[in-house]
């Protein structure tokens, strides 16, 4: 069992969750699992899934993108982590559903 394709995932900052959608490698193309998953549980496990965020150069006025100034998520962690994660709690790996 390992995650084949990580489709979705996002960062609830509020609730300091990770939304996460994903397939198997014994998934099908039509099926997907979703998860929200604490960040502590990362942090327990050793990852830093959260990347620094050094856009300290953009004036504020003209920030149009103000969403980049939200934390960023380092994909390959993620991943890494969610494998183990999985391996370690296969309980709590949740159900495919239909896409």
């Amino acid at each position: 069992m390992e995650i084949q394709e990580l489709t979705f995932f996002y960062l609830h900052e509020n609730t300091s969750t990770i939304e996460v959608q994903f397939r198997l490698n014994t998934d099908s193309e039509d099926e997907i699992r979703t998860d929200y998953i604490n960040l502590n549980e990362a942090s327990d496990f050793g990852y830093d899934i959260i990347m620094e965020n050094n856009n300290n150069d953009i004036d504020e006025e003209e920030d149009e993108f103000y969403w980049l100034d939200s934390p960023l998520v380092d994909e390959d962690i993620l991943l890494t982590f969610l494998n183990e994660y999985y391996i370690i709690h296969s309980d709590k790996l949740p159900k495919p559903e239909l896409v």
